[in-house]
C-alpha cells in the first residue's frame, strides 16, 4: 500500500514539475511570439512612413505642375488680353483721329453756310423792299389793297369754278337720270307685260244661298238658340233679312268668315240644324279651310318655282289666302311680286331665285300679325330666321317697306316689284285695310282682359261680343268687365259712332246617349 502511494506521490510529483517545464516553455513562447509582432509592426510602421512620405513627394510634385501650367495659361491670356487691348487702344485712337478730322470739316461747312445764310438774308431783305414797293405801285395803278385783290380774284375764280361744276353735274345728272329712268322704264314695262297677275278686290261679307225661306227659321232655331250657337262657335255675324233664299256671312277676318260659310252650307245640306250637330259642322269647316291653307300655300310654291321652303313657311304662305291688304288678297300679291322680281332680276343680271324667293315670302309676316305683337315685316323677319332661310333673302324682307335701307341689288327689286303690284289699278281698297285694322285693333283690346276666352268684333264693327270662362268669370263679374272693355275701348280707339259691348258667360253640358 505505501508502495502505491509512494508511486503515487512520485507520478504527482513527476506531473507538476512537467506542468512547471511546460509552463515555462509556453511562456517563451509567448515572448517570442510578441516580440516577432513588436518587430512586425515597426516594420509595417517604416513602411508606411516610407510611402506616405513617396505619395507627400508625388502630391508635392503634382501641385508644382498644376501651378506651374495655370501660371503659363494666365500668362499666355494676359498676353493675348494685352494684344487686343492694344488693337482697340490703335482703334480707339483712329476713330478720335477720323472725328477730329470731320469735326474740323464741318466747322469750315458750317462756315461757309453761315456766310452764305448772311448773303440770303441780305438778298431777301433786299427783294422785300423790292417787293414792297412794287406792291405799292400795283395798289397805287389798280387802286386795290393786297388783300382786296386777293378776295377778288378769289371771288372771280370761285364764281366760274362753281358755275362750271354745276352745270358739269347737272349734264351727268341729267344723262343719267335719262339713261336710268328709260332703262327702270323699259324693265318695269316688261316685267309687268309678261306678268298677268289677277286682281279682286276682298269684301268682308259671304253670302250663302238657301234652298228656299223657310231655312232661314231652321238657322234661326228656338229662341234663337241655332244661330247664337253658330256666331259664338265661329266669331262672325250672320244677317238674316229680307234678302230671298240667302243670309249673309259678315266678318272682317277671312278665315272665320269661309269656316261659318262652310259650316252652314253643310247644315243646310245635311238638314239637321241643332247645337251638338252645328259643333260638329264647324270643326269639320275648320279642319277643310286647314286643308285649303296646306295646298295654297303649296299651289303658291309650285306656282313660282320656289323650292325648298321650310313646311311651316308653306303654312304661313296658305293662310296669306284669306289675308287681305287694302283689299288686295295678300297671297296673289306675294306671287306676283315674286314673277315681277324674278323678271327684273333676269334683265339686271341679278339672282333671280334669290329675287323670287324673297318677293314670295316679303309679306309672310301678315300671315300671323293679328295674332302676335309686332309689325308685319318684323315678324316676318323673326319667322324666316327661325327655319333658317338665307340672309339675303331675310334683308330683302326687312328692307321692303325701308325699315331699314336696302343694301343689295335683290332687297331694291324687291320694293320696286311690291310698289308695282301695289299700283295697279283697283289692286287695293285704303279705306277697307283701315276699317279691318280697327276690327282687329277691337278685338285686341278686348280679348286682352283677364277670364276672356274670345272675343270677336261683329255689326262691322258696332259690336265686339266676348266669351268670358264661367269659372273665371261670375255674373258680378261680368258687368264690371263690361264697363272696363267700353272705357278702355273708349280711351284707346277712334271710330264713328258707338260699339256695343256684348258679354256673354254660358255654361255647357253635353253627353252623348249610345
Amino acid at each position: 500500500m505505501i508502495k502505491y502511494v509512494i508511486v503515487a506521490a512520485a507520478a504527482l510529483i513527476v506531473g507538476v514539475l512537467l506542468g512547471i517545464v511546460l509552463q515555462k516553455s509556453k511562456e517563451k513562447k509567448a515572448e517570442m511570439t510578441i516580440a516577432d509582432a513588436e518587430a512586425k509592426a515597426l516594420q509595417i510602421e517604416n513602411d508606411a512612413h516610407k510611402r506616405a512620405e513617396s505619395k507627400t513627394k508625388e502630391m508635392l510634385l503634382e501641385a508644382k505642375e498644376e501651378i506651374l501650367r495655370s501660371r503659363n495659361e494666365y500668362e499666355k491670356e494676359a498676353k493675348e488680353r494685352r494684344i487686343e487691348q492694344q488693337k482697340q487702344e490703335r482703334r480707339l485712337q483712329q476713330k478720335e483721329e477720323n472725328i477730329d478730322r470731320k469735326t474740323e470739316t464741318l466747322e469750315k461747312r458750317e462756315e461757309a453756310l453761315n456766310q452764305k445764310h448772311a448773303a440770303l438774308d441780305k438778298e431777301n431783305e433786299e427783294i422785300k423792299i423790292i417787293k414792297r414797293s412794287q406792291t405799292e405801285m400795283l395798289e397805287r395803278i389798280s387802286g386795290f389793297t393786297v388783300e382786296e385783290a386777293k378776295k377778288y380774284l378769289i371771288d372771280q375764280v370761285e364764281t366760274e369754278v362753281t358755275h362750271e361744276t354745276a352745270l358739269k353735274i347737272k349734264e351727268i345728272e341729267q344723262r343719267a337720270k335719262e339713261e336710268s329712268d328709260q332703262r327702270a322704264r323699259e324693265i318695269v314695262a316688261s316685267a309687268i307685260q309678261r306678268c298677268a297677275a289677277d286682281h279682286v278686290a276682298e269684301i268682308t261679307v259671304s253670302v250663302v244661298p238657301l234652298p228656299n225661306d223657310e231655312m232661314k227659321g231652321r238657322i234661326i232655331g228656338r229662341e234663337g238658340r241655332n244661330i247664337r250657337t253658330i256666331e259664338m262657335m265661329t266669331g262672325v255675324d250672320l244677317i238674316i233679312d229680307d234678302t230671298p233664299e240667302a243670309i249673309t256671312v259678315s266678318c272682317f277676318e277671312p278665315v272665320r268668315r269661309e269656316v261659318a260659310r262652310l259650316a252652314l252650307e253643310k247644315l243646310i245640306a245635311d238638314g239637321r240644324i241643332h247645337p251638338t250637330h252645328i259643333e260638329e259642322m264647324v270643326a269639320k269647316a275648320r279642319r277643310e279651310v286647314d286643308a285649303v291653307i296646306k295646298s295654297e300655300g303649296e299651289r303658291a310654291i309650285l306656282e313660282t318655282g320656289v323650292r325648298g321652303v321650310h313646311p311651316e313657311l308653306v303654312k304661313l304662305l296658305g293662310r296669306l289666302h284669306y289675308r287681305t291688304s287694302y283689299g288686295q288678297n295678300v297671297l296673289q300679291h306675294s306671287i306676283e311680286v315674286s314673277h315681277l322680281a324674278g323678271m327684273m332680276a333676269a334683265d339686271l343680271g341679278a339672282d333671280v331665285q334669290s329675287a323670287k324667293r324673297a318677293g314670295l315670302l316679303h309679306d309672310i309676316g301678315k300671315a300671323i300679325d293679328h295674332e302676335m305683337e309686332g309689325t308685319h315685316v318684323a315678324l316676318g323677319v323673326e319667322f324666316l330666321r327661325k327655319y333658317h332661310e338665307k340672309d339675303d333673302v331675310i334683308h330683302a324682307v326687312q328692307a321692303h317697306h325701308n325699315d331699314i335701307e336696302p343694301q343689295t341689288i335683290v332687297a331694291c327689286i324687291v320694293q320696286a316689284a311690291d310698289a308695282i303690284s301695289a299700283a295697279r289699278p283697283g289692286a287695293r281698297r285704303e279705306n277697307l285695310e283701315n276699317y279691318i285694322k280697327r276690327l282687329e285693333q277691337l278685338e285686341e283690346i278686348t280679348g286682352s282682359y283677364p277670364g276672356v276666352d274670345k272675343a270677336y268684333a261683329i255689326q262691322a264693327g258696332r259690336e265686339v261680343r266676348v266669351m268670358v270662362k264661367p269659372e273665371q268669370v261670375n255674373e258680378d263679374q261680368m258687368v264690371i268687365l263690361a264697363r272696363e272693355l267700353a272705357k278702355k275701348i273708349e280711351a284707346e280707339m277712334e271710330y264713328p259712332g258707338q260699339i256695343k259691348v256684348h258679354v256673354l258667360r254660358e255654361t255647357a253640358a253635353i253627353e252623348y246617349a249610345k
